[in-house]
């Protein structure tokens, strides 16, 4: 080896150690707020002189900012630095079925906008996201990557989409169009089960969970595995895929071609014909109201105790696979909340195979119908937190 090999070798291990440690610092102050430099040193066991040379750096880049003082150890003032919400931020979208989404969030985690509406198709998500771009990305606020949730399986490379039954998308225009929108970057492309997995997992109802099981409920029914904060995705990228799982009606016909899938019986069409109701523009609008409806109508609440059986059929299977402590049902499964999560809860009782077995805890969404958005908007930060490259300059 050269001296100017060795040379190299040694200058991109001595960044790579700096990204990382910088990345271990932002995600610190992402976990505990505004701390003090002696509070991120012990959090990351990382010397003090290394993290006030970190802070240093992202003071310099706008990406953090000193707080008022406050009293430090030993009654010594410290001045808590924060992560700042107007230089950075990240954008995530989703194409589904009969809507669209944006959302755009900041480094800090906070969410800056979210939309939605009805459509599918490229146009709409094009028109979509200049909108996002134009209002809240320009010269004193960058970009620092795209996402894109869909519902269909997406390879391990984060760009090809290899299968997605429900979705009549030419993708090659698709990626040019979006790729017109962000010239200088990748758009990554994502599960939308998996993203939505992923914004419950940091933002939503599995916060603080160390294993948790998220499944969708929009036309088609997906789920996202997160262990420790980060998604489980398998050899080929595939896990979650459990709306084909031969669980519920036998007879009943799927997008996918064939019969007997877990999505036809508890997807949302298979919900709108038990209870004999029409769709809206959006599943939220929709199961909001069919909730409505079922507070009065006996046959809406039958039709949706079926569902709900169906719906503890399969996460029976996915418990005894996969052990979650929670399972968080999200899309329009959210509005109906118990309706359907008590039948399920009784079926999953009857089904889990052992009364060793916990049985998870199941919970309803709390982030709407932008949940893939915004955890596609997490995800584009992920690169960043995890001190694989740097903030744009």
């Amino acid at each position: 080896m050269t001296d100017a090999e060795g040379l190299r070798r040694s200058t991109s291990g001595t960044e790579g150690l700096r990204r990382a440690n910088t990345g271990a610092v932002l995600r610190a102050l992402r976990e505990l707020g505004p701390s003090t430099r002696s509070e991120l040193a012990a959090h990351t066991g990382l010397a003090k002189a290394t993290v006030g040379a970190i802070v240093a750096d992202l003071e310099a880049a706008r990406a953090v900012a000193e707080e008022g003082s406050r009293p430090g150890v030993r009654g010594r003032p410290g001045r808590p630095v924060a992560l700042r919400g107007d230089r950075f931020v990240s954008l995530g979208l989703e194409l589904n079925v009969d809507y669209v989404s944006a959302v755009v969030l900041d480094l800090a985690g906070g969410v800056v906008s979210s939309t939605s509406r009805s459509g599918g198709t490229s146009d709409d998500l094009r028109d979509l996201a200049r909108s996002a771009l134009d209002e809240h990305v320009g010269p004193d606020c960058t970009l620092v990557g795209t996402t894109l949730a869909v519902p269909g399986l997406v390879r391990g490379d984060n760009r090809t989409v290899a299968w997605a039954p429900n979705l009549r998308v030419e993708w090659g225009e698709l990626a040019d169009a979006l790729g017109s929108l962000v010239p200088d970057q990748q758009v990554e492309v994502s599960n939308d089960a998996n993203c939505a997995a992923y914004a419950e997992s940091h933002h939503g109802a599995a916060r603080g969970t160390s294993h948790a099981l998220y499944v969708t409920g929009t036309v088609g029914i997906g789920a996202g595995i997160v262990q420790d904060g980060e998604l489980v995705r398998g050899g080929a990228g595939f896990a979650g895929e459990v709306g084909h799982m031969t669980v519920g009606d036998s007879s009943a016909l799927c997008g996918c071609g064939r019969r007997g899938c877990w999505e036809a019986a508890i997807g949302l069409h298979a919900m709108l014909a038990a209870v004999g109701m029409p769709e809206l523009d959006t599943p939220l609008l929709t199961a909001e109201s069919v909730a409505e409806r079922a507070r009065t109508d006996a046959d809406v609440r039958a039709g949706l105790e079926r569902v709900g059986r169906d719906v503890g059929l399969g996460i029976a299977v996915l418990s005894t696979v996969l052990d979650p402590q929670v399972v968080v049902m999200g899309g329009y499964f959210a509005p109906l909340g118990d309706l359907v999560l008590d039948p399920a809860r009784r079926t999953l009782d009857e089904r889990l195979v052992s009364t060793a077995q916990v049985r998870p805890e199941l919970r309803t969404s709390t982030l709407g119908i932008e949940a893939a958005a915004l955890g596609a908007a997490e995800q584009s930060f992920g690169p960043v937190l995890a001190g694989e490259i740097d903030l744009p300059a």
